[in-house]
């Protein structure tokens, strides 16, 4: 953090983008290494940034955590489970770390993608992203600029009465 902030001065925002593996896994199949392995990227990873941000945050009466989520926990996918708890945890975190850093100016959000074609599903079939863009409203994939303006929005002063929140960013995906 020292070597980040005598580089580039204090962070006043945090964006927490970590991730995995994510391997799919009949519920039956799971175990709890499994679960452990998500909770890594998704539960410790961010509580680790957030406690190395929050002294000079505090110190300086403010600042913006936003977290990239995920719109599984309304999808639901059985062979997803470990992912969907581990990412249905980070919304909680988002939930209470609001209640407490609020007092010293800190807002703590989520944004949630739904599913945004990048390098890592590369191999994904026209036919699984025709499948799901069926059920996308909106018609079309999401692109990451779609992520980065909502994430741009949260670390920005017109969102500095947003907190505790989780924007889901899927084009409509999850209405159910």
């Amino acid at each position: 953090m020292a070597d980040i902030t005598d580089r580039l001065g204090p962070v006043t925002a945090l964006v927490v983008n970590a991730t995995g593996p994510q391997p799919e896994q009949d519920p039956t199949a799971v175990t709890w290494e499994s679960h452990l392995a998500q909770l890594a990227f998704f539960v410790k990873s961010p509580t680790l940034l957030m406690q190395a941000v929050l002294p000079g945050m505090r110190e300086r009466g403010g600042g913006r955590i936003i977290q990239i989520g995920s719109d599984a926990p309304e999808r639901l996918q059985p062979e997803m489970s470990s992912y969907v708890a581990a990412k249905a945890a980070q919304h909680s975190l988002t939930e209470c770390w609001a209640r407490a850093l609020g007092p010293y100016g800190i807002t703590v959000n989520t944004v949630a993608p739904g599913w945004i074609p990048v390098e890592r599903h590369a191999g994904a079939s026209a036919e699984s992203l025709a499948a799901y863009t069926s059920g996308v409203p909106l018609r079309r994939m999401g692109e990451p600029e779609d992520i980065a303006a909502a994430v741009a929005f949260l670390a920005s002063p017109e969102a500095s009465f947003v907190t505790g929140e989780r924007i889901k960013v899927n084009g409509g995906h999850t209405l159910g």
